[in-house]
């Protein structure tokens, strides 16, 4: 992810620098609120970390993905209908996955998850007029799941007890749509309610292989806009 995080910050930067140096592109920077949703998978083998099945005498019961999602983009548009960008959205914070049971001293120990989506995007702008723009994404990324393994309890001496560590980490490649309408509030600032759709194989995490997300983004346009 930190690669990921640096590459972004290059392509943002470079984005700016473009669109700041041409009359003819303009970059658009925003941030997003929204929700992502994936139905809830079959749970795992406590024992063995594998799919439940009928058999599965020690079976973890898995959420649906439902979540709170922060995102992170940027759009150059080098034409008037035309340009490219790329967005990352993650939850900020950690969702419970599944209890694991008690350690035995008082304390539950729980498997926690933070899912992350970035993808890099042609964009198609169909409409675009001085107050509104439609516009068109599609493209490909990745989808990371982090695993922390999360321990809490109490007791008389100690207290109230929480601890948190890394346990592993699994990406997917992941497919890209999305569509919002761009709601200009003052000549530079914008509103854009958006809904995404994302196909990422084998997210063997959760019940589908599809993300349906839906977000509001806030933003800024560099540049002369067309």
């Amino acid at each position: 992810m930190r690669r990921f995080g640096s590459l972004f910050l290059f392509v943002l930067l470079l984005g700016v620098a473009a669109g700041l140096a041409s009359a003819q592109s303009s970059v658009d920077v925003n941030v997003g609120l929204g929700a992502a949703q994936a139905t809830a998978g079959p749970g795992f083998d406590t024992t063995t970390f594998m799919n439940c099945t009928a058999t599965t005498t020690s079976c973890a019961k898995t959420p649906s993905l439902n979540s709170f999602f922060m995102g992170l983009g940027a759009n150059l548009m080098l034409w008037e209908h035309l340009g490219f960008g790329g967005e990352a959205n993650f939850q900020p914070v950690k969702q419970t996955f599944a209890t694991l049971g008690s350690t035995g001293l008082g304390s539950t120990e729980k498997l926690q998850t933070r899912v992350t989506f970035y993808d890099f995007n042609a964009i198609f702008r169909p409409v675009n007029t001085p107050r509104a723009n439609l516009l068109l994404a599609g493209g490909i990324g990745g989808a990371n799941v982090r695993f922390y393994d999360s321990i809490s309890g109490s007791g008389s001496v100690l207290g109230s007890t929480n601890s948190s560590q890394f346990f592993s980490s699994s990406n997917h490649f992941q497919m890209h749509a999305g569509a919002g309408v761009q709601l200009y509030l003052t000549d530079k600032v914008f509103i854009r309610p958006q809904f995404d759709f994302r196909y990422v194989p084998n997210f063997v995490q959760f019940g589908r292989n599809t993300v349906t997300q839906g977000s509001v983004w806030i933003g800024y346009s560099l540049g002369e806009r067309q």
